[in-house]
């Protein structure tokens, strides 16, 4: 097959059309930063009615299905609302410019400053909702965005940016503060947006999060999900089962939370298995697993046919026909090791869910640790169970970010009504996910903090206090 080679004047079109996309993103975020807290907060909050009026959200939803081909209308008119509802409530009364802190004590005065333009990239599983994600956090710390829409979600970021626009409008803001790349998106526009912006905020591909690393810009990208929960010998497994379906299902789990893997005690086993078919899963035989296996991992890679998509398309795909798999909700596979030779332990983006048995939770930790080996490391983990010493295990000794107890992981991981985490459609891995944050992504990354350092009374310590009890238990 024959390599395309890039022209240097193709590069050269490629580097004008963003030079010009940055420098009206310049002219308007100089002014919009001389802008009052007052002023941030009605632009912020301008971008986020511009996707929370009933009659956009709607028409965002279903303009994103249609031409993603990808998730459940109700599901993202759901999450469309939820997210920025309450990203709002987490911005509100939150200082974003001027000085946001002053501790006398150390002498020290913070003040708010913003990052300039922020280049954001966005996936087609989520073409609204991340899209206003960013740009409200970017216009609350006086920023200018511009977005790099995939290529099927390019048609619902053009509309929700049509809205916010005539929302920016009404307040008195900068139309340019929001734009995004010309279609035909491409490789190579995507990829000089991020050298040109200040900074890069990449959710979805692990290949974009590498580009926007390699940049040579400041980047924020996420790692790679791939949710395991834990269901041990003290859950409630009616309360386990519902929460795992409900969060499993929702918008064809596009959701990089969306739980992957469930191990499950051995003593509550076929207790959970009974309590997620009443939620609607369907556990398939052996042959009908291997059936599924071959169509939904032609050549060991996910399908793009399955991806996102209701159970009785799934089915339709790999020719399962049983009457109970084609009823149901979310399909169930047992599994019982991890890595490439058994790729329904890695991310699947489908209702379609691996069972894992464990004899204790010693031994459901290997498994854990086996499956995020392969897929999914420094996100996050799941766990129903009224043992704290359990909870506490995964925290200081499992490599994620982020452990959430008893609770619809798709729900919770990004941020709830009923949880403290912040509202975000981006959650940092840490290190352990080749990431360079490891919490929420939420309106303090998109701001600068210069500070004002003044003299205090000199605190200086003599060797014997810093040293006396070193001296003392292992000598000089």
């Amino acid at each position: 097959m024959a390599t395309r080679i890039e022209s240097k004047t193709e590069t050269g079109a490629t580097e004008k059309i963003i030079a010009a996309l940055v420098a009206r993103a310049r002219a308007a975020q100089r002014v919009f930063e001389r802008s009052t807290q007052e002023q941030l907060d009605a632009a912020a909050t301008a971008a986020g009615w511009a996707i929370m009026n009933p009659a956009h959200n709607k028409v965002l939803a279903e303009l994103a299905v249609r031409d993603t081909g990808l998730g459940v209308v109700a599901d993202k008119i759901t999450k469309n609302h939820r997210k920025t509802l309450g990203l709002l409530r987490d911005l509100r009364g939150a200082k974003s410019t001027g000085v946001i802190a002053e501790y006398p004590e150390r002498g020290i005065t913070e003040i708010a400053r913003p990052v300039g333009v922020v280049a954001a990239v966005v996936p087609s599983t989520n073409p609204a909702a991340t899209p206003a994600n960013n740009i409200i956090n970017a216009l609350k710390c006086g920023n200018a965005v511009i977005v790099a829409p995939s290529p099927k979600g390019h048609s619902t970021c053009t509309l929700l940016l049509d809205f916010v626009r005539a929302e920016l409008k009404r307040v008195g803001a900068p139309l340019d503060l929001v734009q995004q790349l010309p279609a035909p998106i491409t490789r190579e526009l995507t990829n000089e947006l991020m050298k040109q912006a200040d900074l890069v905020v990449v959710t979805g591909s692990q290949n974009n999060v590498r580009a926007g690393y390699s940049s040579g810009t400041p980047a924020l990208g996420v790692g790679t999900g791939n949710v395991v929960v834990i269901v041990d010998e003290t859950a409630d497994c009616p309360d386990a089962a519902r929460k795992i379906m409900a969060s499993k299902i929702f918008d064809n789990a596009t959701s990089c939370s969306s739980e992957n893997a469930v191990i499950v005690h051995e003593r509550v086993y076929d207790r959970m298995i009974a309590a997620l078919a009443r939620e609607g899963g369907a556990l398939l035989a052996p042959p009908e697993k291997e059936t599924l296996r071959k169509a939904m991992f032609p050549g060991g890679k996910l399908s793009p046919a399955v991806t996102a998509q209701a159970v009785k398309k799934i089915c339709g795909v790999a020719g399962l026909a049983r009457a109970e798999l084609l009823d149901a909700k979310c399909l169930i596979v047992e599994e019982t090791g991890a890595g490439r030779d058994f790729p329904f332990s890695g991310e699947k983006l489908s209702p379609v869910l691996a069972l894992y048995r464990a004899r204790d939770f010693d031994h459901a930790f290997e498994i854990l640790r086996a499956i995020y080996a392969y897929q999914g490391n420094g996100h996050s983990v799941g766990i129903y169970t009224e043992n704290d010493a359990n909870v506490r295990t995964l925290a200081h000794e499992l490599t994620v970010a982020r452990v959430i107890v008893k609770q619809a992981h798709t729900f919770a991981t990004g941020g709830s009504f009923d949880n403290g985490m912040p509202f975000s459609l981006s959650m940092g891995c840490g290190t352990w996910g080749g990431n360079s944050f490891s919490d929420n992504l939420n309106y303090r990354h998109f701001m600068n903090i210069t500070r004002i350092v003044r003299t205090i009374p000199e605190r200086r310590p003599t060797e014997e206090d810093v040293f006396g009890p070193y001296w003392k238990k292992y000598g000089k």
